[in-house]
């Protein structure tokens, strides 16, 4: 007999299977459908949750008062932000904590490739629910999640234990893995970085995978697979999937009038007939090549003057583009030269997106390459 009681949370849970389904072009894999049905997602939700407006700006949603809505928001397609400000009161709130959107959680879960017996290692344990996936295809025995916030960490092991599926949850730096349980079969973040960690490469097994989303200073958006060879090098490719938060230690936070712009500066001024918007809003595939050639790069969009800025992040250089093509330039860098001459590069090569670029990581640094390891990009450190 069915239990009347959770009928409303199967009819969400075969919605939000349909929608993922929808959004990966075709059905879940059917490991993953019925993990998705043994742990349901509001589980491992929080009482509030924060939810965009309008206008961009995030408002609480609390489960007591506003149940609905909560319970809409847990089986829909899309992130939910589940901690903001780092979990300080604020007046303005910004996302830094979230359960990721469930058709990016199940593609990476299958780009994952993980099989029966296989050790996984998860970086960024967030609500637990993705750790709690993985738990059920493997048994907790073989998962291992680290999160660097204390609260969230206490919160998902809770999580975790109600739902049977006790994963190893460890509260520290993601950045460094966790040693004492290495090698692994596969590691994977749910946070994206603009540096893969060597700890992870050298806790992965030879013929391992890492997988982890990306992000440059210039846009947050791709996902990396690696592969780790027996030397303890390794390479792959991205793809144009994922957008997450940074990882917390590696994140900045700048801004161009506070951090960047001096009264002291006084920039040299040219001309362009380059339109800003190549480089900006919705060009991401333009952006994310960019991002990858130039490096420590960043972009703000002044909106009242429709004015585009360019910075390192070191905020020793600077480049201001304003509507009638007027260009100034400040520091050691010609930064709007720069931005013009990857646009010129990235179109000269077929305007490539993500899928065509890869990585190799070594212990002497990070390469990044186009279509081919001979073909580099960039070298970073």
């Amino acid at each position: 007999m069915t239990d009347s009681v959770h009928l409303p949370e199967q009819a969400a849970v075969r919605g939000l299977l349909r929608a993922v389904g929808e959004a990966l072009g075709g059905p879940v894999p059917r490991e993953w459908r019925e993990a998705i049905k043994a742990v349901p997602r509001h589980n491992f939700l929080p009482e509030r949750i924060w939810l965009a407006d309008d206008s961009g700006d995030y408002e609480a949603c609390d489960l007591p008062t506003a149940h609905d809505c909560w319970f809409g928001a847990a089986y829909a397609d899309v992130p939910v932000v589940t901690q903001v400000n780092d979990g300080q009161e604020s007046p303005d709130p910004w996302p830094s904590s979230s359960a990721s959107t469930p058709s990016v959680v199940v593609r990476m879960l299958c780009d994952l490739d993980v099989r029966p017996g296989m050790r996984v290692l998860e970086i960024g344990t967030g609500t637990g629910w993705n750790a709690a996936l993985l738990a059920h295809r493997l048994g907790p025995e073989n998962v291992v999640s680290v999160e660097i916030d204390p609260d969230v960490a206490r919160q998902a092991r809770a999580s975790l234990y109600a739902a049977g599926l006790g994963a190893d949850v460890i509260c520290g730096d993601g950045a460094d893995g966790w040693r004492r349980r290495a090698p692994y079969d596969r590691i994977v973040s749910t946070c994206s970085v603009r540096r893969v960690p060597r700890a992870w490469i050298e806790q992965t097994a030879p013929g391992g995978v890492v997988l982890t989303p990306w992000d440059s200073p210039m846009i947050c958006w791709g996902l990396l697979r690696l592969t780790v060879g027996l030397d303890r090098t390794a390479q792959g490719r991205f793809g144009p999937h994922s957008a997450f938060m940074l990882m917390r230690t590696q994140r900045q936070d700048l801004r161009i009038f506070r951090d960047v712009v001096g009264d002291e500066h006084v920039p040299d001024e040219s001309r362009t007939s380059f339109d800003p918007r190549q480089v900006t809003g919705d060009a991401w595939e333009a952006r994310f090549a960019l991002g990858l050639r130039l490096g420590e790069v960043w972009t703000a969009w002044e909106e009242d003057a429709a004015r585009l800025w360019v910075a390192t992040t070191d905020a020793r250089s600077w480049a201001a583009v304003d509507p009638d093509g007027t260009v100034r330039q400040y520091g050691p860098r010609r930064l709007w030269a720069e931005v013009e001459e990857a646009h010129r590069w990235w179109d000269r090569q077929g305007r490539p997106g993500p899928e065509r670029f890869g990585l190799t990581v070594t212990p002497a640094g990070q390469q990044v390459w186009l279509d081919d390891p001979s073909r580099t990009v960039r070298r970073g450190d």
